[in-house]
Order: C-alpha cells, then structure tokens, then sequence
C-alpha cells in the first residue's frame, strides 16, 4: 500500500519518526482532553503547532493549549450563520465556489465592501468564515487560500486595530493554515500600508503573499498557475460572471452548518456512550452500598486545560 495516499493531486507527507516523536511529546506535555477537544489533536493538527513554533514542543504545546482554552471560550465552531448573517451581507469574506487546483477551499476577501463598524462583530464573521472553510478541506489536506480583491478600496477601508486582531487570531488559532494568499490589484497608496501591517505577521506568512496586477502577465501567471480560469470570477480575471450573491451563499452556509452541527452532536453522543460504559463497568467491580462517601456527593469539574 502506498503510505502517501493521493487526493486532489496532493500527496500527504507521513510525518518523519523523529516528527512522530515530537508529536507524542505534545500529547503527553496536554495530558487527557475531554473528547470534544481531543478532535482537534490529531497528528495533523499537532505537526501544524510544531511547525509554527518551529519545531520547539515546549511553545507549540503551550500555543496548543492556548487555542483549546479559546476553543472552550469562543465555541467557534458553535458559531451558525442567523448569529453573523448581517456581517455577511456585501460578500466581504466568502468561500468561493471555485477551489485552487489542489482541490483547497478559497476565501475571498473584499476590504472595500466592509459593512460593520464593530470589530467584534468582524472577527467573529472571519472566525465563522475561517471554521467553514476547515469544514471544506479536501481529504489529507491542511491549508486554504484567500484572495484578497482591492477594487474600490480606499484609505477609509485601513484599520489597524482590525488587522491586529485579525492577524492574532489566525496566527493564534489557526496556524500553518494559509497555504497563500493572492492581493489582487492593491493600490500603490497600500504599500506603505503593507509596511506597516508586515511586522504582526510570522515571516513563514508575509512569504505566502503574492501581489498579482491584472495588467502584468507576469503575476497574472500566479492565477493560471494555481487555479482553473474558466471557474475563476471575473473580478480576478476567470470567465466566471456570476459574482457573489448572497441568497445562494446564505443556502450554502445554512447547509454546512447543519453538517458541522450534525457532526458536534455525534462527538457528544459517543462521548456520553463512553461515559455510560465506564459508569457500567464501575457498578459491577464495586457493589452499589447506601453509604456513600463525601466525594461522590462533589460536583464534578467544569471542562479544562492543564
């Protein structure tokens, strides 16, 4: 059997023995996770902290356990689209249609259609924008693309409180997740901008962006490289006319979201199954007697991280 199964065109690398190793260093430095979290440590997810923090198991378990405690915080993957269908209206962030020729999910953000004065509001939609575009990764595959179209934008559109805290959350909590970024026509006024905004990146992230120009050929090479330019959007240079509307896009959320949800609600079914096992297995290896001792009369803690 082939150890580097195919999907999309991507073949998925088997972690190293001495990667393997790291990985099994992570998992007994976080000790046991409730179920609901353990999902989002797997081998995969592990090796993306590890390679954030550039293979150091000390920094990549803490930055691990930092996204666990966000996780049971900000429920972002409890997030559903009535909560921020109001962000979404101008077709800001989108998931795409069209996917790169890998097969990998494509974001597509429009700085100059932003529609909320509220930061908050603004990273929960990305937040909810960044899960369904996980939800959507093909088999074996880690990373996602966004493409960044700066028609119409502006110095009203800058902000640099919102790329802070844009800039912590992905690199926070969704790391090694961006396998490139295409700015698509920004404006000359953006690059002392960009200056600005390139010290809250990783180095590993300011190299995944590429600035591509509609009327240079050769970044328009970038595009017919990565992705199919008959199912492209013709805001990028494709032959897709059909543009962003957002009653389809409403109908693909709300369908993505029964799914994730679906999916949660299986998580915590097979973890209450696990639990009445053990319950089970517990009465029979010790007879139920009325007297009952102090401690089981204690509620049982809250759910954790070391």
């Amino acid at each position: 059997m082939n150890p580097n199964p195919v999907t999309n065109g991507f073949v998925k690398p088997v972690p190293t023995d001495e990667e393997q190793a790291k990985i099994e260093e992570v998992r007994k430095l976080l000790g046991p996770l409730p179920e609901k979290l353990s999902s989002f440590c797997s081998d995969d997810a592990v090796l993306r902290y590890l390679r954030a923090r550039n293979w150091h198991v000390k920094k990549a378990t803490k930055m691990l356990k930092e996204t666990l405690k966000w996780r049971v915080q900000y429920k972002p993957e409890e997030i559903c689209w009535e909560e921020i269908a109001g962000e979404a209206e101008t077709g800001k962030i989108y998931r795409s249609s069209c996917v790169d020729k890998l097969g990998r999910p494509v974001l597509i953000m429009r700085p100059s259609v932003e529609n909320s004065k509220s930061v908050q509001g603004q990273i929960r939609y990305l937040v909810y924008c960044m899960e369904n575009a996980v939800q959507n990764l093909p088999s074996g595959e880690e990373q996602m693309v966004w493409m960044i179209d700066f028609h119409g934008y502006s110095l009203a559109n800058i902000s640099l409180r919102t790329t802070r805290e844009t800039a912590h959350v992905l690199q926070e909590h969704y790391p090694e997740r961006l396998a490139f970024a295409v700015l698509y026509n920004p404006p000359k006024f953006f690059e002392p901008f960009w200056k600005v905004a390139r010290p809250f990146l990783e180095p590993k992230t300011r190299n995944k962006v590429k600035f591509v120009y509609s009327d240079d050929p050769n970044t328009k090479q970038i595009m017919e490289e990565n992705f199919d330019m008959e199912k492209m959007e013709s805001a990028f240079g494709g032959n897709d006319d059909s543009g962003f509307n957002i009653n389809k896009h409403s109908e693909r959320m709300k369908e993505d979201d029964k799914k994730r949800l679906a999916a949660l609600e299986n998580i915590a079914s097979a973890s209450l199954d696990s639990l009445s096992i053990l319950s089970v297995s517990s009465n029979s290896a010790h007879p139920i007697s009325h007297d009952v001792s102090e401690d089981e009369h204690q509620p049982q803690g809250k759910e954790s991280i070391p």
